[in-house]
């Protein structure tokens, strides 16, 4: 029995724009109202834990109204034919919500807290219960914050996803400016020989290698890329 083609897949805030969430950059993010040192980061959560809670309160709200779009739901029909094996910059639970099931996420979970404890447990919201507030506190009694990697943070999961993209047969990023670092520097793991594949509407600098890409938003994008590989 052949194994499944490693589809590794990277991908960013244009992944969700479609389905209606807002992009953390540019015109219209999530940050207008908000400097970014003021609701993600270590130092702002010192200061001002209630705001930092209220910011991701309505973070959470926002995305119980919105749904997977269609490039979510095309990664996960791909399981069918691939082992899809999902990168996301993303905090949202859109790609689980749309079926897939592998999903590493590099900044954190939105529908997550975590406890300031020592043992830093983690514990997941539910839909209908998804507020946290100033005295909300794990059962060893630490305050709950939100399990996001804010800006000037580590990201834990750096490791495994670089495991992952050493992997690859096939890698595919969608979405993602390539700006942001660590994460940018994903690409650099791809073995060589390996395809990649973009789909962003924008124009996105990456050098270094050869890239395939398709000038679309992500559900135009993916209907493209599938055919793609139908055809070679």
């Amino acid at each position: 029995m052949n194994r499944k083609k490693e589809l590794v897949v990277l991908t960013g805030a244009g992944m969700s724009v479609e389905s209606g969430l807002s992009t953390f950059r540019g015109g219209g993010g999530l940050w207008d109202n908000h400097k970014v040192e003021d609701v993600a980061t270590p130092e702002a959560w010192k200061r001002n834990p209630e705001l930092v809670l209220n910011f991701y309160n309505l973070r959470r709200k926002e995305l119980l109204a919105v749904k997977p779009n269609a490039g979510h739901l095309a990664l996960a029909e791909l399981e069918k034919e691939y082992d899809v094996k999902i990168i996301t910059q993303n905090v949202d639970n859109l790609h689980e919500k749309a079926g897939s099931t592998n999903v590493l996420h590099l900044h954190g979970e939105l529908m997550k807290v975590r406890s300031t404890g020592p043992g830093e447990e983690i514990f997941t919201l539910s839909d209908d219960n998804y507020e946290t507030h100033p005295g909300d506190v794990c059962p060893e009694g630490f305050q709950l914050r939100p399990h996001i990697v804010w800006f000037g943070e580590a990201v834990p999961a750096m490791d495994q996803a670089i495991r992952t993209v050493e992997e690859a047969d096939i890698m595919l990023i969608i979405g993602t400016s390539m700006q942001v670092y660590p994460a940018a520097g994903l690409i650099h793991y791809v073995r060589s020989g390996v395809p990649v594949y973009l789909i962003d509407p924008n124009e996105v600098g990456v050098y270094g290698r050869d890239i395939s890409v398709i000038k679309k938003g992500a559900g135009e994008g993916m209907k493209e890329f599938m055919n793609r590989l139908k055809n070679k």
